[in-house]
């Protein structure tokens, strides 16, 4: 009897401290991702991951795009402002608010109907190279087991850090690696050149494409 009074008392007290201090309790919600105009990143919404690289006497900016086009079973690459492809995202537990956080899990998928079309799926996953001597960014993933996650640059906080979750492949224990950019400008894991992102809604409030800036 005691210990059910005890139990109770328990319980009582504790809603009470959820009530008066609600902060205490939950735990809080991870950053969100930040588009390029200080937004909030949604689910689903297309963007563009730009990426400012830094070339000898020259500032270019880059985005992510694809060897072909349509898009069908190719490679995810950087490309000038005008190739670039816009990409979407979804986080895979299943959010509230539609905003994506830091340091989540996540899938991503080029903003693309036409390889559904041919039972090809847009979504990125790892896959070799085409000389078989490496593992780069392609396309063709499968929900649930080819999973990213959005993390800040230590370096710029305006920026951020694409890395590959090969821990959710349920064969491997595994931590995420960053994902950068080849010689070549393939996206790859453990690639030799960090790439740091940012993104850039496709679209404006009124549905048109934005400006190139």
């Amino acid at each position: 009897m005691k210990i059910t009074k005890f139990l109770g008392l328990s319980f009582l007290l504790f809603a009470f401290a959820a009530t008066l201090f609600p902060e205490g309790v939950h735990a809080e919600d991870p950053a969100a991702v930040l588009d390029f105009y200080g937004r909030e990143v949604q689910a689903g919404t297309p963007y563009l991951i730009q990426d400012l690289s830094y070339e000898p006497g020259n500032t270019s900016n880059f985005v992510v795009g694809a060897t072909i086009n349509p898009i069908c079973n190719s490679d995810v690459v950087l490309s000038y402002e005008n190739d670039g492809l816009p990409v979407t995202f979804s986080p895979v537990t299943e959010s509230i608010d539609g905003v994506i956080r830091e340091g989540t899990l996540i899938t991503v998928s080029f903003d693309a109907a036409t390889c559904k079309m041919a039972d090809v799926t847009p979504m990125w996953k790892i896959g070799l190279n085409s000389t078989g001597t490496g593992y780069i960014v392609t396309t063709g993933g499968v929900d649930q087991l080819n999973q990213f996650m959005i993390t800040k640059d230590k370096n710029e906080s305006s920026f951020y850090q694409l890395s590959y979750c090969p821990k959710s492949d349920p064969f491997c224990e595994c931590s995420c690696v960053p994902v950068g950019a080849t010689n070549d400008k393939y996206l790859a894991p453990k690639a030799a050149v960090v790439v740091d992102v940012r993104f850039k809604p496709e679209l404006n409030i009124y549905g048109d494409k934005m400006v190139s800036e």
